[in-house]
């Protein structure tokens, strides 16, 4: 095998023909998704937010056309195709249902967690199956440069069979001011990122454990902080995820060290880096680094100019985009994406009840 082979660190633009009307006007969608469509070329013709003036402004900011005073008239607005949902879990479920019922909405992308617990998610899987029309997850570390060429190494067996996996992230949320009327915090809004990519590159999970604790620097009540989870895989794969988000009293001056880390060994090589996110908005792409059997064991480095912030959220548009353009699945499906919530909901039934649980108890 030529190790040396390209790799495709970013997803192609294959479809850019559908109208895009954005739900939601804060930091994710008017900072990462809206600069990655512009670049990809996707046409947004309309954005509503809980703020009209704020939808106002980020419309002018993005020369978006027009800016609807409520999700919900966005939503009946026949000039969009894709609804866009960035918008907070326990409410995206009715605007959901709404899009469903619109004649001209031919699909929806829906902003991770897709709701605030397993069933619930369950229950919006299959009301968009019933009525036909696609429903895709933002799961969008899947398009993170370094997860895609890893994929790429693993599919080609370049690192053998993959024996243990390792996200370590040590960094301070920016959790958005929701949150706090919600008890469940990281696992369900950061450590899904985590668990999903995991499921990614490696199959099916067996069971978890997960421990946690709060997180000194969070003033509003939740029950999961620092989060720490053990996952066994179908295949025999053990992996760990670590959400460390005190990382230290970096508030009170005092230096810290902030970093996602990731590692994955096998029976014929290894590989491990970096994820680019923690530094933003400066930003840095993510890292890769590898060496196997088929290097003569010594490391190789690809590496590539964008990032997962903003770059990476063209692709996660453009499979939904694409999907419609060719009457396929889209690669992030909303029946895919109940396995990661039930993999996040063992894992609060796992801090619960203190054991590991079986993904078998959720029907998988």
């Amino acid at each position: 095998m030529d190790s040396q082979q390209a790799f495709e660190p970013d997803a192609p633009i294959r479809c850019k023909d559908f109208r895009v009307g954005c739900i939601g006007a804060g930091f994710i969608m008017a900072d990462v998704q809206l600069d990655a469509y512009r670049k990809a070329g996707f046409p947004v013709t309309a954005i509503a937010s809980r703020s009209p003036d704020h939808a106002r402004e980020v419309a002018r900011r993005w020369d978006i056309p027009t800016s609807h005073n409520t999700p919900a008239a966005l939503i009946e607005d026949d000039s969009v195709d894709i609804v866009d949902i960035a918008y907070p879990p326990d409410q995206q479920a009715a605007l959901i249902s709404h899009a469903l019922r619109q004649p001209h909405i031919k699909g929806i992308l829906a902003q991770k967690p897709l709701a605030m617990d397993f069933e619930a998610s369950k229950r919006v899987v299959e009301e968009a199956e019933a009525a036909g029309k696609p429903l895709s997850v933002n799961q969008n570390m899947r398009y993170d440069q370094s997860m895609r060429v890893l994929r790429q190494l693993i599919d080609r067996g370049e690192l053998g069979d993959v024996v243990t996996a390792t996200i370590e992230m040590r960094a301070v949320p920016h959790w958005q001011s929701f949150l706090a009327d919600y008890d469940r915090l990281t696992l369900l809004n950061m450590s899904i990122h985590h668990l999903d990519v995991l499921r990614f590159l490696l199959g099916e999970p067996e069971n978890i454990y997960t421990a946690a604790r709060q997180d000194p620097r969070t003033a509003f009540r939740h029950t999961d902080g620092i989060c720490a989870s053990t996952i066994r895989f179908r295949s025999g794969v053990l992996a760990h995820s670590l959400e460390d988000v005190w990382t230290g009293p970096i508030d009170k001056g005092v230096d810290s060290d902030i970093y996602i880390k990731w590692r994955v060994e096998g029976t014929e090589g290894l590989a491990w880096g970096t994820i680019g996110w923690p530094d933003y908005p400066d930003g840095s792409p993510s890292t890769l680094n590898y060496c196997s059997t088929n290097t003569d064991g010594q490391w190789r480095q690809p590496t590539w100019e964008t990032r997962w912030f903003p770059d990476a959220f063209g692709g996660v548009m453009e499979q939904l985009q694409y999907a419609l353009a060719t009457g396929s699945e889209p690669a992030l499906t909303g029946r895919d994406n109940l396995r990661t919530m039930a993999l996040v909901e063992a894992g609060y039934r796992s801090m619960q009840e203190g054991r590991a649980v079986k993904l078998s108890e959720f029907g998988f």
